[in-house]
């Protein structure tokens, strides 16, 4: 039996087999694939957001301060995110970023199913199948896992929260929701803080080159940050560009001219110890912090001024702050290159009158103030130890007037350094309102936190005179034309409780016949001002300054009437409104109402105000204060030329024509100068002086308070006067519709006593 010969033929293939399986793992993938999506959708892999979470999803949001001309002053956070709305953001902006993450955004539902099968079939080389809805759905409800499997679940769920936001949100909401969540770094959390500080600019004024420069970031921020790596960053941008004329955003010319465009970074890192109008906003965030304790929300808990996205409104305005803080800058830059001068080569610098040991004790006390110290007390250090450690060399940063400087100092000696520092305190208020305009608390916010406006209490010296003057109008009726005797005044021991005879002397040791009670303020003459004490007392001061809303502790004290009380400028700014706004107290106020983050008020602030004096006795004081700018201490405004102080006065000649009531004041050995300045409309006080009392100038030339005040407010007015929006007056203050009982023309005055002496003379009996 013979073998059948073996088919060695190629055999036919049942191609019908393959087909079926081909659809048989297709279904089954799709059916995998909504089925996953189905258990994701139902929260088998772990809770999804709600409806109200994605309706309001939920961020920290900085609070806002803006100024009364509606500037940003500044931020509290912890994350420097403040919400953009779709109209403030510009279109290339928008268009830049569909035509980079998104180019089919407008056309889907959250999934770009297109792009999914594309990049599943070519293994991402492709690119990516996240849209922009996704991406934001990762943004804002997720954190990337670690395990492969729990990051094939987050996606589904990303897929899920995406469709649930298409459903809810318009195409608009979603862009600007992306921007308003992503973080460029540094802080710039959402496309505002973004444009602040990458470009010290707004969304809408963003140049095209800068909005590619922003959306090319989002792909990486890490590796396409411009500051680290400029190359990368442009390059990153052109791909922008590239995309954008892609999809017919721009031409072709734009994007040859675009695409070799600097990157044009102005960065300004955003912090709370940089910026504007610093120590005003660490004022705010004391005080806003009492207010949230008092005024909790309507479920018990309390507002958060660095998550809920607070708006505060205040009562500063942005250019006059600008103009206070240029005005303390140039002069007190220029007057502590004069201190450092007359202390080159001085032993006991910068202290004055006393010894090496009180000289030692006072940095002794500063050290035991210091983060240092106490960081080294914490640490378990004995004091020996932490002595040793302040005298050894140390590389660190100091301040100076030409910039931080990197050096190797003792801390010991740097403590020295830093107390030959004269710092200054202004603020400056509209009376009418009591809105506070601008606040300068110091030189240098990073390295003298002190404020010197609202913390720092200082004597007043001559600045307190007009008080007793006030007293005295009202009590006795004075005229400003009332002559007294230039001649050393004595209160004598009993009188006031007084323990023995005061009798001060003027500090310049001159004295004269009879003198005017304006030629006294004017010039600042102590037997005036102690001879006005002697006819009212200190009570009735006291009482008058409680009622202009002085609170600080004031001794009951004949010698307050030359200013030996301890004020800050904040209360002394408070009391002069008194005299300007027609002998209405008005309390100085900040803030002008909060808003929550969707706008609604949350508090609206009225100044205190109250009646505490007549109109016409506001008047006379005014008056009399105009006399000390006409021809008395503060004349040096009405300069126009000559070489007085040009070494330490900046800006001089000033050459002030306008009425202009002020009071300068210098207290025992300099340690303070202050100027008080009055237009009708605006108050500003500024007061400066070193740490340390013993330390200050050596002698009056330059110690006084028309040398180190009264400039700083000279410049900041000249700033203010130069920008007419601001409406600054230059009139005269208003005198009062019905006729005055107090006479204020000295020529009519005394001839007005001539008739009354004539009139009450004795007949001669004959």
């Amino acid at each position: 039996m013979t073998a059948k010969k073996k088919n060695t033929k190629n055999p036919v293939y049942d191609f019908s087999s393959y087909v079926k399986r081909f659809w048989l793992v297709l279904a089954l993938g799709v059916i995998s694939f909504f089925s996953i999506f189905l258990l994701a959708a139902a929260g088998v892999f772990g809770p999804l957001p709600d409806f109200d979470a994605i309706e309001n999803p939920k961020s920290n949001l900085a609070s806002e301060v803006i100024s009364m001309d509606g500037v940003v002053l500044g931020k509290f956070y912890q994350e420097n995110r403040t919400h953009a709305e779709f109209y403030e953001l510009p279109q290339h902006l928008v268009d830049a970023l569909i035509a980079t993450e998104d180019e089919r955004f407008m056309k889907h539902s959250g999934i770009d199913f297109r792009r999914l099968v594309t990049a599943t079939l070519f293994l991402g080389k492709r690119g990516g199948a996240s849209t922009i809805t996704q991406q934001l759905a990762k943004n804002m409800f997720h954190t990337r896992p670690k395990k492969l499997i729990d990051r094939i679940f987050q996606k589904f769920k990303e897929w899920v929260i995406a469709i649930r936001i298409e459903r809810q949100y318009t195409k608009e909401e979603i862009i600007v929701m992306y921007f308003n969540q992503f973080d460029f770094l540094y802080q710039a959390i959402g496309i505002n803080s973004a444009a602040s500080i990458y470009f010290n600019s707004t969304p809408m004024e963003l140049e095209m080159h800068h909005t590619a420069l922003l959306v090319g970031m989002v792909k990486n921020p890490d590796l396409f940050n411009p500051r680290k790596r400029p190359e990368l960053a442009t390059s990153r941008r052109n791909v922008v560009f590239g995309q954008m004329l892609k999809n017919k955003y721009i031409t072709r010319e734009a994007f040859d001219s675009l695409k070799v465009l600097p990157l044009d970074i102005e960065f300004t890192r955003q912090s709370h110890l940089e910026g504007s109008a610093t120590y005003f906003r660490e004022y705010l965030r004391s005080y806003l912090k009492e207010w949230a304790d008092a005024n909790p929300k309507a479920d018990g808990t309390k507002y958060n001024i660095y998550t809920d996205g607070l708006k505060i409104y205040t009562t500063i305005d942005s250019r006059m702050q600008r103009y206070a803080e240029e005005a303390t800058q140039e002069h007190m830059a220029n007057l502590q290159r004069v201190f450092f001068k007359q202390q080159a080569n001085r032993k006991m610098a910068p202290f004055y009158k006393i010894n090496e040991s009180v000289a030692q004790s006072l940095l002794d006390q500063s050290m035991r103030r210091s983060e240092r110290y106490r960081a080294m007390k914490r640490d378990g250090k004995s004091l020996n130890e932490i002595k040793k450690a302040f005298d050894t060399p140390t590389e660190m940063t100091v301040f100076s007037w030409n910039g931080e400087i990197d050096t190797v100092m003792t801390p010991m000696d740097s403590i020295r350094y830093y107390k030959h520092f004269y710092n200054v305190g202004m603020m400056s208020v509209e009376p009418q309102t009591g809105f506070i305009k601008a606040w300068v608390g110091g030189i240098n916010y990073k390295h003298f936190k002190y404020d010197h406006v609202k913390q720092s209490r200082r004597q007043v010296g001559s600045t307190f005179k007009p008080f007793v003057y006030a007293t005295a109008i009202k009590q006795k009726g004075y005229s400003p034309c009332f002559e007294v005797a230039d001649v050393p005044t004595c209160i004598e021991k009993g009188m006031f409780d007084l323990l023995k005879d005061w009798c001060p002397s003027n500090s310049d040791k001159k004295y004269g016949d009879m003198i005017s009670l304006k030629q006294g303020l004017a010039q600042s003459k102590n037997t005036v001002t102690t001879y006005l004490m002697k006819q009212v007392g200190p009570e009735p001061v006291i009482r008058l300054i409680r009622d202009m809303g002085i609170t600080s502790d004031v001794p009951i004290q004949p010698s307050i009437a030359l200013g030996s009380v301890d004020l800050s400028v904040y209360e002394m700014v408070g009391s002069y409104t008194t005299f300007a706004n027609k002998g209405v107290y008005t309390e100085p106020i900040a803030i002008t109402r909060i808003e929550d983050r969707n706008g609604v008020v949350l508090a609206e602030f009225d100044p205190l105000t109250r009646e505490v004096m007549s109109e016409e006795d506001a008047y006379v004081i005014t008056d009399l204060l105009k006399g000390v700018t006409q021809g008395g201490t503060g004349a040096r405004l009405r300069s126009k030329g000559g070489k007085y102080m040009e070494d330490v006065v900046t800006g001089f000649p000033y050459g002030f024509e306008n009425p202009i009531a002020g009071k300068t004041g210098t207290t025992q050995n300099n340690s303070d100068g202050w100027f008080m300045g009055m237009v009708p409309n605006l108050i500003t006080g500024v007061w400066t002086g070193c740490e340390d009392r013993a330390a200050h100038f050596g002698g009056i030339y330059y110690g006084q308070g028309a040398t180190t005040a009264l400039p700083v407010w000279a410049l900041y007015m000249r700033k203010c006067y130069e920008n007419k929006d601001l409406n600054i007056s230059k009139g005269d203050f208003e005198r009062p519709d019905v006729p005055l009982q107090i006479e204020l023309n000295c020529a009519e005055y005394k001839r007005a006593q001539r008739i009354e002496s004539s009139n009450t003379a004795p007949e001669l009996d004959y």
